[in-house]
């Protein structure tokens, strides 16, 4: 089992960056052309460019911060990483991965932010049996009606977010909410799997809207809407500009005062929460990490990560970590790099116990995972996800 330790992380440069480790002309990445043949190549696929580059950033700060203690190995092969760029979705993401397949000739795959775009490059990750470990995307046919045997992930499923504060609602007494997300299909999911949850517990979806995605500025047509609706609280799923623009606009409205608001976690997560300022104080939302966990791995990551790259760590660089655990791990015990050998070996690689984030193991090739209830406080001059509960382990929804 491998994972932080004292010595690993002494071991690490203050000075590290995300150039000097990936990529075709990095330090590791040529270490593994000139070697004796015991080695993967990586095909890293992250957005390089557009709305969710910040989300690419992380995922490979994540990526490349493993790599980096663990001597740019994994299962003792050394490692190549091919960075390509998925963009914005499936129109530029899908040919970065036939690149990476056909033209690169990369053993395994990994990341992927886009749910459109994970979906996008099914076909051809299985047809070609290579192994995709996806670092983001949630929707929940990727591991559910649409799966297949190669892809994994170890990040959540969207409507297993949304459950965890379903329940809690219900849980806590709060009886009446209103639900608001983007039209599409994560949006789409957030909702149902927080109504699902909400309801078996005896709560009321007493309204529910879904802003054109992607064309929504002004939110106070909706917001009129939630304020005349009864509700005793607010379930949202935003993400990025969104998340940014509705959590502001929510504040400037009043509706903080009296209708909290309750969130995914994605709401006010990484770079988002500084850019909402003042305004995202007290929103309470779940998650499957917070960089306020008191674990001792989470402890160690956290101190690595910042030394790293003087940043918060977030739950993308986790689900990246994640991903090189457990396929140091496959390949480890597989001894091999092919698709159908490493998948086999993800289906045993049982319960990580030393995750930042907290134990979790595979079902149905998607984290069983706990999740937290976190609320936006100011610590130390800035805003953070306290913990306040540990909501126990859920299981990946479809």
């Amino acid at each position: 089992m491998t994972g932080i330790n004292r010595r690993t992380f002494l071991g690490i440069s203050a000075g590290l960056g995300v150039a000097g480790l990936t990529g075709c002309g990095s330090s590791i990445g040529a270490a593994a052309a000139s070697g004796d043949g015991h080695t993967v190549k990586v095909g890293l696929v992250i957005p390089q460019a557009g709305v969710y580059t910040p989300l690419g950033v992380d995922i490979q700060r994540g990526w490349d911060l493993w790599l980096r203690q663990h001597d740019g190995r994994l299962g003792g092969r050394r490692v190549t990483t091919v960075v390509a760029d998925e963009g914005e979705g499936p129109q530029t993401g899908v040919p970065a991965v036939q690149k990476l397949l056909q033209n690169d000739r990369v053993d395994v795959l990994v990341g992927i932010v886009s749910s459109a775009t994970a979906l996008g490059v099914r076909d051809l990750v299985t047809s070609a049996r290579r192994l995709l470990v996806i670092a983001n995307a949630g929707a929940g046919a990727i591991t559910g009606t649409n799966r297949s045997p190669y892809i994994w992930r170890t990040s959540f499923t969207n409507a297993q977010v949304a459950a965890a504060m379903g329940r809690h609602l219900a849980e806590s007494g709060v009886r009446r909410v209103y639900a608001i997300a983007p039209d599409y299909v994560a949006g789409t999911e957030a909702i149902k799997g927080f109504s699902n949850a909400y309801r078996a517990g005896g709560g009321t979806i007493v309204g529910q809207s879904q802003p054109p995605f992607g064309k929504t500025q002004d939110y106070q047509p909706f917001l009129s809407r939630i304020q005349s609706s009864g509700a005793q609280g607010t379930f949202c799923f935003f993400g990025g500009a969104e998340s940014v623009a509705f959590v502001k606009q929510y504040a400037q409205f009043g509706l903080s005062r009296t209708i909290p608001l309750y969130a995914s976690g994605f709401l006010v997560e990484g770079g988002v929460l500084s850019a909402q300022g003042q305004a995202a104080d007290g929103v309470l939302s779940t998650l499957h990490y917070t960089s306020e966990l008191d674990n001792p791995a989470n402890t160690a990551f956290g101190q690595a990560f910042r030394s790293a790259y003087d940043a918060t760590p977030t739950a993308y660089a986790v689900q990246a970590w994640d991903a090189a655990e457990v396929l140091s791990r496959a390949v480890a015990q597989a001894g091999a790099v092919d698709g159908d050998s490493l998948a086999a070996a993800l289906g045993s690689v049982g319960v990580l116990t030393d995750s930042p984030r907290g134990p979790w193991s595979f079902v149905q090739q998607s984290p069983r995972q706990n999740f937290y209830l976190r609320r936006v406080r100011t610590r130390a001059g800035a805003p953070v996800n306290s913990v306040v509960e540990d909501l126990g382990p859920l299981d990946p929804e479809s």
